[in-house]
């Protein structure tokens, strides 16, 4: 027999069985369009964090710690005899920092991809206005650098608040969640109280949103030469400084190369922000995994109709053995049968599937500054690869569910069947 009869028989097998031809098929079928949907809002999630770091964060970031801790020059002796002389035993809590930054960032500006580099000088601080306290994270920038390292242009509510903050040495631009949560306002003057007590009074000169609560929360912009007055700095040391990149998927290479060329630790923007793309990637899988199982469902059910079918279809098992048939040929039958059942149910769930994801797509919500981040939506992405995926998958997990049935179906002798005694 040709493929082209097999195909005739198994397709009259499963139109004679319409109703549940159809219920099985159905099955597959939303199996299918539930994991379309997830596989889109898995890497929706993944895809809008993953963005949001780029677009608020440098893409790598030199730090001060050394690769190689400098040797003090009091060292005397060779190996583990060395000793070292002070002449006062005064402990200072020097602040690790990169001295003489001018001489790095002209070093790291000549590197292949870098198109901005950044200087700044990170400090913890408490902000106050007036009775309202509250920690925040005060980051000494270049205005005009900064802007660029960050996207900040783009997130401003006041939109001269950069050019204003460039002229205003003691001006602070801060995040709309941090301003509500100081019950601030533009041109309100807030306070910023140092670890050591001190206290620097500024203006706010606008506010930004970013998109990450803990961003728009916690930190500010203040002037460079602020936060180095504020943490007892020379006007030539900072704590970090910030790469912007030409190409993302360079920023690994960058870093390397950096760390080699200045001798400072650095890090990409995905080796620093790895904990949080991990765990929206875990988040995704684990959630994948479940709904995958809705296929072993829509598989058991496949299997239960090929059963049904065979037990059924004995009699014309044996009379087409008698003719000839060979166990490949019935196996082939019933397998095609699984195949047809996975065809029509991929074949409807993927439309359905789009359908979904357009419906979800549109559903708009109250954005909630509790989460990690501020959304009033549920960011997918569809992709070509996850639908040939998803076909794939439904059709292959009909075929192997037909398989156990149809195998049994081959091993069916003729003359018990005749006679009555249907077990092979």
């Amino acid at each position: 027999m040709t493929f082209r009869d097999h195909l005739y028989i198994a397709y009259a097998h499963l139109r004679e069985r319409k109703r549940q031809t159809a219920l099985t098929a159905l099955g597959v079928a939303i199996g299918s369009a539930m994991l379309i949907t997830t596989i889109a809002i898995a890497g929706g999630m993944s895809k809008n964090v993953v963005n949001k770091i780029i677009d608020i964060a440098p893409h790598v970031i030199v730090s001060a710690d050394r690769v190689e801790p400098l040797v003090p020059d009091n060292l005397i002796g060779t190996g583990k005899n060395m000793l070292g002389f002070v002449e006062k035993n005064v402990t200072v809590e020097d602040r690790e920092t990169i001295k003489n930054y001018p001489d790095v960032v002209e070093r790291v500006r000549q590197l292949k991809d870098v198109e901005v580099v950044s200087p700044y000088v990170i400090s913890n601080l408490i902000a106050r206005n007036k009775s309202r306290f509250t920690s925040c994270v005060a980051r000494g920038v270049v205005p005009e650098t900064e802007a660029d390292i960050a996207s900040l242009s783009s997130k401003l509510l006041e939109p001269e608040a950069l050019k204003e903050l460039s002229y205003t040495p003691n001006g602070i631009l801060v995040g709309n969640l941090l301003a509500e949560e100081l019950n601030a306002s533009y041109h309100s003057r807030i306070l910023l109280i140092s670890q050591s007590g001190e206290e620097f009074p500024v203006t706010i000169i606008g506010r930004y949103s970013t998109g990450f609560n803990a961003k728009d929360k916690q930190e500010a912009y203040i002037n460079l030469a602020l936060a180095q007055r504020i943490e007892g700095l020379a006007s030539n040391a900072v704590t970090a400084i910030g790469l912007k990149t030409a190409d993302v998927g360079s920023a690994g290479d960058v870093a390397e190369k950096a760390e080699r060329l200045t001798g400072y630790e650095s890090e990409s923007w995905d080796e620093t922000n790895r904990n949080v793309i991990d765990f929206y990637n875990r988040n995704g899988t684990i959630t994948l995994v479940l709904v995958g199982f809705v296929f072993i469902v829509a598989g058991l059910g496949v299997s239960s109709v090929m059963t049904t079918v065979v037990l059924q279809k004995v009699k014309d098992i044996a009379i087409m053995r008698s003719m000839g048939l060979r166990q490949n040929s019935i196996t082939s039958i019933f397998t095609l049968e699984g195949f047809i059942i996975g065809l029509l149910g991929v074949s409807v769930g993927s439309p359905l599937g789009h359908f979904i994801c357009r419906m979800v797509a549109s559903i708009r919500f109250e954005i909630n500054t509790s989460a990690v981040l501020q959304s009033d939506r549920i960011n997918l992405q569809e992709t070509p690869e996850a639908y040939v995926i998803v076909v794939l998958f439904g059709i292959v997990v009909s075929v192997v569910s037909a398989l156990g049935p149809a195998s049994r179906a081959a091993r069916y002798v003729p003359v018990k069947i005749l006679r009555g005694q249907v077990g092979a």
